[in-house]
């Protein structure tokens, strides 16, 4: 089976402090590392020079083993409870999944 990367973009909300962005990273980490089936974790702020973010700020890719992995992950209760918690400080997230 073929690994999945699975990369979010994130924008977060007006007045999120670098305190709740840090945070949100930090529960990202021990999620990746709570969750079967993360093989690596990697994250942080936009540095591109190009100016096509379109205000999204920060990014994330994690690796999953397998697409089944993936998808026990997103159904998982600890990425469920990340995911409400997030919800006051994240504008929106863009999500894109590929298999390697």
């Amino acid at each position: 089976m073929s690994k999945v990367k699975h990369i979010a973009l994130i924008k977060f909300k007006d007045g999120a402090s670098e305190e709740q962005i840090s945070k949100l990273f930090d529960d990202l980490l021990d999620l990746s590392e709570t969750v079967d089936g993360v093989e690596d974790y990697v994250s942080g702020p936009n540095t591109s020079p190009e100016g096509k973010s379109a205000g999204y700020t920060h990014g994330f890719i994690m690796t999953f083993k397998d697409a089944p992995s993936r998808d026990a992950y997103l159904t998982h209760s600890e990425h469920k409870r990340f995911e409400e918690s997030a919800a006051g400080v994240v504008e929106s997230v863009v999500v894109c999944d590929f298999e390697v």
